[in-house]
């Protein structure tokens, strides 16, 4: 039962993962990419992208 929870924890984001990387403003190629990494792996791409991801909109300080 706590592996279907976490399971869809996962999916979850990843789901928001890639929403986000198709949303940004990064190239096509780069939300290509991201998209196959998160897709292919799951934990590894998502902790990834949350590290080095492209960016949605740029917040300047």
């Amino acid at each position: 039962m706590e592996y279907g929870i976490l399971g869809i924890l996962v999916l979850i984001a990843d789901i928001y993962a890639i929403y986000q990387v198709l949303t940004s403003d990064a190239s096509t190629a780069a939300k290509v990419i991201w998209t196959l990494v998160i897709f292919f792996l799951p934990v590894l791409g998502f902790i990834a992208w949350l590290i080095a991801g492209p960016r949605g909109g740029s917040v300047r300080a």
